[in-house]
């Protein structure tokens, strides 16, 4: 199944370019999942998810719709100790269950920071992810290109764990643009090519402001379809959320993949 989607939902800024002008923030999932199969949430990265918001958000979106769940930062950027991390983990997986328990959990997004080197004790963490969060598909994105060779991929696919790729601007040490599968998920995210912002930014939203023109996604489709027919699932998603360019280019997604907008 290929699902298509935006990087979050519950952006003020999305009024009058995608939602009504006088629609309630409370209104938006539902509205977002009639144009939409599926959707990541990011604030799970901030914060551990509470059960009774996922459970809310869950009943606002139709059977079939899929959430993909970044992990939280202490699974991935400020990783504790010993029974430490074992307690976060735990902590994450309640605050999951309503969406579990819904069948709307696609994947769980583990993105790792740039300061996340090849080590032997990080390559042990991440191939420990399947044992950790036994009830979802694990995916990881790296944003250090030192990830970036044949034998990573294929001890991920050893452990069936997903590879995030992505689309961001060719600079020196972020992850190339690669179309890769490792597992029955695939995943990828367009981050926007804001090469002049992405690391010279007063606000964290610079680095994303990017509306990528047709010809740039159309590059994308010959490779989503690769990706696809090697996985059962793969989520597209757009992660230049400013302004509600996210959206607008997930629409121009669906049309050159031929899915109804």
């Amino acid at each position: 199944m290929l699902y298509i989607g935006t990087s979050g939902f519950s952006y003020a800024d999305w009024r009058g370019v995608f939602y009504p002008q006088t629609m309630k923030q409370g209104d938006f999932l539902a509205y977002y999942a009639q144009r939409f199969d599926c959707v990541e949430l990011n604030f799970t990265y901030y914060r551990q998810p509470a059960a009774h918001a996922m459970a809310a958000m869950a009943a606002k979106v139709p059977d079939a719709f899929k959430f993909t769940v970044k992990a939280h930062r202490t699974m991935t950027h400020e990783i504790p100790g010993g029974s430490d991390l074992a307690a976060e983990f735990e902590r994450f997986r309640q605050g999951m269950l309503p969406v579990v328990e819904a069948g709307k959990l696609g994947c769980v997004l583990f993105q790792f920071p740039w300061s996340f080197r090849p080590s032997k004790g990080n390559y042990d963490y991440v191939l420990s992810l399947p044992d950790r969060l036994d009830y979802a598909q694990v995916v990881v994105e790296f944003r250090n290109n030192g990830w970036a060779r044949d034998e990573v991929y294929e001890a991920l696919r050893q452990q069936a764990i997903g590879f995030c790729c992505a689309d961001e601007p060719e600079l020196r040490g972020l992850f190339p643009r690669v179309a890769v599968a490792t597992s029955r998920v695939s995943y990828l995210r367009f981050h926007g090519r804001n090469a002049a912002k992405w690391f010279n930014h007063k606000e964290a939203w610079e680095r994303y402001d990017y509306l990528y023109n047709r010809e740039e996604l159309a590059q994308w489709v010959p490779k989503i379809h690769e990706m696809a027919d090697a996985s059962d699932d793969m989520y597209v998603f757009f992660n230049n959320c400013h302004r509600g360019q996210a959206a607008v280019n997930a629409a121009q997604m669906q049309e050159l993949l031929s899915r109804p907008v």
